[in-house]
């Protein structure tokens, strides 16, 4: 009779080879040789009594079920280490590891106290391990769902119901356009005209959301705001972009606001956690410094 309750072992050998897609590719993380992490693999699905994966010259891949316990395995895994961390508070003490995820060209906004936060709480909380990642939007939100990340801040247009969102504060937008572009010399520009030119829009925009920043369509796209920068810069393209992140060209000259009463909007940021986590002493924690620090600012 196959056993209920594989070894922990096994399930977090079974998630890196997962998450490296392959035995060979696992093994740095693991330390161990694939036939090594073949046999814990085998053992794993025996205990199961479950094929988890294929394997073989095709390419590693995840059998149906396989996908539907990997799903699982992560979410066990995640309350496990908030049962670790949970009784490591209650010793007095904080400790594992904290994962943040941040939407790019936030080090410039000094409306959000990000760095002094993590200073701040890497001084109360020495023995906690801190991973941040820069990713988009989305990969934010999925991230946080996946239980891969803890915390996370952005601007998110779409919400997942298995998220909780809490507002932080809103950033200033403006449409930019350099002194290489031809209307950066105009003095004044009909509406028109600015909608006709090459936009740079965003891989995480929907059509809908481009529309409502007044555009049909993009003649570029990006997934960062360093990208946006660099194509607005070029002369080739006009561009929103984070007030705070463009201040220091705009003052070079460099940059150009166009026809602000009309283009220019607010991305209201967000912290976001997964549903039922908010309890854990590493989030909490996180949650109530940054609070303080954004009270403080």
């Amino acid at each position: 009779m196959a056993n209920a309750l594989p070894d922990l072992k096994l399930l977090r050998i079974f998630v890196s080879v997962v998450r490296h897609q392959g035995f060979a590719n696992a093994q740095h993380e693991l330390n161990l040789s694939t036939s090594a992490i073949s046999t814990y693999m085998s053992q794993l699905e025996a205990s199961l009594g479950l094929v988890l994966c294929h394997r073989g010259r095709g390419g590693f891949s995840l059998t149906s079920k396989g996908e539907l316990f990997h799903q699982e395995t992560l979410r066990l895994l995640a309350e496990l280490e908030g049962f670790e961390q949970y009784a490591a508070a209650l010793k007095g003490e904080l400790r594992g590891t904290l994962n943040l995820g941040v939407i790019d060209s936030t080090v410039s906004d000094k409306a959000l106290p990000f760095a002094e936060a993590i200073g701040a709480y890497s001084q109360e909380h020495p023995a906690v391990h801190l991973h941040l990642s820069v990713m988009s939007p989305h990969e934010l939100q999925l991230g946080v769902q996946d239980n891969r990340l803890d915390l996370a801040i952005g601007a998110f247009s779409t919400r997942m119901s298995a998220l909780v969102y809490m507002p932080l504060y809103r950033e200033q937008h403006w449409l930019y356009c350099s002194n290489r572009h031809p209307l950066y010399s105009e003095r004044r520009i009909p509406e028109q005209v600015i909608t006709q030119q090459r936009m740079v829009g965003r891989g995480y925009w929907s059509q809908a959301e481009l529309a409502r920043h007044g555009f049909k369509h993009s003649a570029a796209t990006v997934e960062s705001m360093e990208a946006q920068l660099i194509l607005v810069l070029s002369g080739a393209y006009i561009g929103y972009l984070p007030e705070h992140y463009a201040q220091a060209w705009a003052d070079k000259g460099d940059l150009r606001v166009l026809l602000p009463a009309t283009f220019g909007y607010q991305a209201p940021f967000s912290m976001i956690m997964r549903r039922g986590r908010g309890r854990e002493p590493l989030i909490q924690t996180f949650r109530d410094l940054l609070k303080a620090q954004l009270n403080q600012s």
